[in-house]
């Protein structure tokens, strides 16, 4: 049996932020979000987070999570304090204990796998994770012999100079055998600088401890501030574009754009620069998106392109030529074949295929049929001030330039409405529509005396 414990009491203050640390978002999840899933795979029993600073905040955001326990560190006093904490939560439990931090979310799986598999293999009371740095000032050295097995961990501090010459450093994250573990833990002290209780300590408690060197140091990086927010974000894009890359999409211009792990990419999709994909995207093959996209939560077709356009939580189809300059918003339903051009805005309606919104026009609360040729500052009326109303275009309509459209209204299907035209009535098929002002002119006006 396998029970994960995630580190996750802490304040955060060098973040300078409201937001408890293991709340920040990074590349659309929060961190203690992406540590949890690293862990997903070993699918363990019981599943804790350790809380302490606002722990109600953290427990109303990850409500969602099924299963997930939650203990209180209060107040917060070191690692080994807070691993102290599960002893009643955890109390008759028979298996290995995986202690992850909040605050380093880019263990890969693999990773994990990999440190408990070998844990169990070796017979070891404790298995900890280590990485070589290549800076590793104020890092804990672990020295090891050349069965793999610890034999010490000593504080940057405390190394003599010889010894700081070895740069393998504890990563703090360790899988124990809990049985072993909640025998030492009340033995753990605060005779140290800072006084606290470290988890640390009982590596040399425990009658065999092992450890496992991880291939890519990036992955145990923790974030303490905005700076190390930001490499991390850095790290987790390019592991993003890299595998879109091997999976056939081209960036032209990779370092200026973002993904979400969340996104299907299809093969033969060229990125240009400063585009961004968020949320849960599905973009279909041989799409061309950017320069200068933001596409979020959004569903598109085979064969679209978008240029300098917003699109948010709405579904396009194959063959569509978006922007440039144009906002498709929530519930945007984009037939194939359409046209969606400059200036065009787009909220909770549906194009049928073909159509097309050329110039400078906003489709609200509205239904098109096919091959709908809707004119340069065409306007759908939707609000009357209290509600939203639908319009609705007959397949093979079109309206001219400066239409405004009053819903709720019905336009039948081959109809043609006037250049300047306010349409507040139904329009039955076949017809032309023309409702604007008598043209009035004053001769001589601008020679009067």
């Amino acid at each position: 049996m396998l029970a994960i414990a995630v580190l996750a009491a802490g304040k955060g203050t060098r973040m300078k932020s409201a937001l408890p640390k293991v709340l920040q978002p990074l590349a659309g999840a929060t961190l203690v979000e992406r540590v949890l899933s690293s862990a997903r795979t070993l699918a363990p029993e019981r599943r804790l987070l350790i809380v302490g600073h606002q722990a109600d905040r953290v427990e109303a955001q990850l409500q969602h999570i099924p299963g997930l326990e939650f203990v209180l560190q209060q107040p917060q006093n070191g690692t080994g304090h807070a691993v102290q904490q599960l002893l009643p939560a955890l109390e008759g439990f028979e298996g290995e204990l995986l202690v992850l931090n909040g605050d380093v979310p880019l263990l890969r799986s693999e990773t994990i796998e990999a440190m408990v598999s070998r844990h169990r293999s070796s017979g070891a009371n404790v298995t900890l994770l280590t990485a070589r740095l290549n800076d590793p000032t104020g890092y804990g050295r672990v020295f090891t012999n050349d069965r793999g097995e610890v034999e010490s961990i000593i504080e940057h501090r405390d190394c003599s100079d010889q010894q700081r010459s070895n740069n393998l450093t504890n990563a703090g994250i360790y899988c124990f055998n809990w049985s072993a573990l909640a025998d030492v833990l009340p033995k753990l002290s605060t005779d140290n600088d800072q006084g606290e209780l470290y988890l640390t300590d009982t590596v040399a408690m425990l009658e065999k401890a092992m450890h496992v060197e991880v291939a890519d140091p990036d992955e145990v990086n923790g974030i303490n501030n905005r700076m190390q927010l930001a490499q991390c974000e850095a790290v987790l894009q390019q592991r993003l574009r890299d595998h879109w890359m091997a999976e056939g999409v081209t960036f032209t211009d990779p370092f200026s754009c973002t993904l979400s792990e969340h996104c299907q990419i299809g093969r033969d999709v060229v990125i240009e620069p400063q585009t961004h994909l968020r949320g849960d995207c599905r973009i279909g093959d041989n799409c061309r998106l950017g320069p200068g996209c933001l596409i979020e939560d959004a569903e598109l077709g085979t064969g679209v392109t978008a240029v300098h356009s917003v699109i948010r939580e709405a579904r396009v189809g194959d063959g569509v030529a978006i922007g440039p300059f144009a906002h498709l918003r929530p519930a945007a339903d984009v037939g194939d074949g359409c046209r969606i051009g400059n200036f065009v805005e787009v909220k909770k309606s549906q194009l049928g295929p073909g159509s097309k919104v050329n110039h400078l026009s906003y489709i609200g609360d509205a239904s098109l049929g096919e091959n709908v040729n809707v004119g340069a500052g065409t306007i759908t009326a939707n609000y009357d001030g209290v509600n939203k109303h639908l319009t609705v275009i007959g397949s093979n309509s079109k309206t001219g330039a400066n239409s405004v459209l009053v819903a709720p209204v019905n336009v039948g299907s081959n109809v043609t409405i006037g250049a300047g035209s306010t349409i507040t009535k139904d329009v039955p098929d076949d017809a032309l529509a023309i409702g604007r002002a008598k043209q009035l002119m004053k001769d001589g006006w601008n020679k009067r005396g």
